[in-house]
């Protein structure tokens, strides 16, 4: 049974039952809902104010996680573009230096590589951190052109460079025969009295004394391009080294090397000898370049130092009686 509630009415000095109409009943419910309201929106603020819900926390700590590990990412990029700068400075002025090769223009190696409209999908997304992400991108692209344009430079100067030791292979670079005591050099090149023509005439070689019998190295490498018995040279070889370049080879006793051989630097190719017009064992050596002879003391790089060198330059200019 409901409790019966009174108030005391001062105008008839007695206690009467409370009559709730459906009025008042209503007002005070929407007064409950109200307060109820007012109250639980507070409650809701000062625990967003002072509270982090559990998975926005969750998506904090990911973003957090991500915004490092990105930092982290981007600061390796920065490295590695760095490196990628050192590869490009010894590529232009160290190794292309060396092979006397140009350096890969400026205006390819920072060639343009399309505006904003290229990130146009990362702009369309409205990302907080979009300046952050385009510049990464950015980096990212100007990297892997720096590496695809030095991977087609390193490609050129490793064929620039095999060329550049066939070329130094080829060329010819040591004495003809063992000339260790630097005794050997005989004739120098230029013009001399011929021993047997007795006439004064163009003498387009050096001549080395030794005995017969002593070796004759090929002096590069090449072609050989003939091989027999002359008048005047006596056995003589001819070798094709390329690049311009030919050596020849006289008054062998024997050539053990036949038309078409492939020679290397250093091989043996004959014997010293006096055969053709030749008045004494001694082997004459010659070097053209684009078919004209020119002096071979100049080609003695790869057997002397400077202070030998400048010894067989001096013995070279000494007079004495031609062999040939």
């Amino acid at each position: 049974m409901a409790k019966i509630r009174y108030y005391y009415n001062t105008e008839t000095c007695k206690y009467e039952p409370i009559k709730v109409t459906p009025k008042a009943m209503f007002l005070n419910v929407i007064g409950f809902i109200t307060v109820s309201v007012i109250l639980a929106a507070g409650i809701i603020y000062v625990y967003r104010s002072n509270f982090t819900p559990l998975k926005e926390s969750i998506l904090r700590s990911k973003n957090h996680d991500l915004k490092m590990e990105w930092k982290v990412m981007n600061d390796k990029l920065s490295e590695a573009y760095h490196q990628a700068d050192e590869l490009e400075f010894k590529d232009d002025k160290i190794y292309r230096v060396i092979l006397d090769t140009d350096p890969i223009p400026t205006t390819i190696r920072e060639g343009g590589m399309g505006g904003h409209n290229k990130y146009k999908e990362i702009l369309e997304e409205n990302i907080e951190q979009e300046d952050m992400v385009i510049n990464t991108y950015q980096k990212l692209d100007r990297l892997k052109k720096k590496l695809y344009i030095q991977s087609k430079s390193y490609d050129q100067v490793s064929n620039v460079l095999s060329e550049k030791e066939k070329m130094w292979a080829s060329r010819p670079a040591i004495q003809p025969i063992n000339n260790k005591e630097l005794t050997r050099l005989h004739t120098s090149f230029g013009k001399r009295f011929h021993p047997i023509l007795k006439r004064w005439k163009s003498h387009d070689g050096l001549d080395f004394t030794a005995p017969v019998g002593t070796p004759i190295y090929a002096t590069g490498d090449g072609i050989v391009t003939s091989a027999y018995l002359s008048s005047s040279y006596g056995n003589v070889v001819f070798i094709n080294h390329g690049y311009g370049y030919q050596t020849r080879y006289a008054h062998m006793t024997k050539y053990i090397v036949d038309q078409g051989d492939n020679v290397k630097r250093g091989q043996v190719i004959g014997y010293v000898g006096n055969t053709g017009r030749s008045s004494g064992a001694h082997l004459h050596y010659e070097v053209l370049y684009n078919f004209k002879p020119i002096n071979p003391i100049n080609f003695f790089q790869r057997d002397l130092g400077n202070e030998e060198y400048e010894k067989l330059i001096e013995i070279s200019k000494q007079e004495t009686i031609p062999l040939d």
